[in-house]
């Protein structure tokens, strides 16, 4: 069988309340995860070898980015997205003080 994990894969780094209860993975997701995720890591990590054609898929579509038939990479992707680095959008860009200092205030004259 692929993807053997002995214990459930939990990351309490990320996920406090758990893989089922973050919000962000449905529940076959989360179940997924927590039955193989110790499997995916050590497969992704290069810890370990492919074991079969199933395992051999799952690594050759996460390097590629894109999960089309493995229900593993597609899982182990939508973790990787979740956990990396958030992206900000902000709506006006920050005030740089360049330019800005030798600015004197016009005094009315129409006194």
């Amino acid at each position: 069988m692929s993807f053997e994990s002995n214990k459930p894969f939990q990351d309490f780094a990320h996920f406090p309340r758990g893989l089922r209860r973050c919000g962000e993975f449905t529940v076959v997701e989360a179940q997924l995860l927590e039955q193989a995720g110790h499997a995916m890591l050590a497969l992704y990590s290069e810890q370990t070898a492919p074991n079969g054609s199933e395992e051999l898929r799952f690594v050759e579509q996460v390097k590629e980015g894109s999960a089309t038939d493995s229900k593993h990479a597609k899982v182990w992707l939508k973790y990787l997205k979740v956990i990396g680095p958030k992206r900000v959008h902000r709506l006006c860009s920050p005030m740089t003080s360049g330019g800005d200092d030798d600015f004197e205030p016009v005094e009315d004259s129409s006194e």
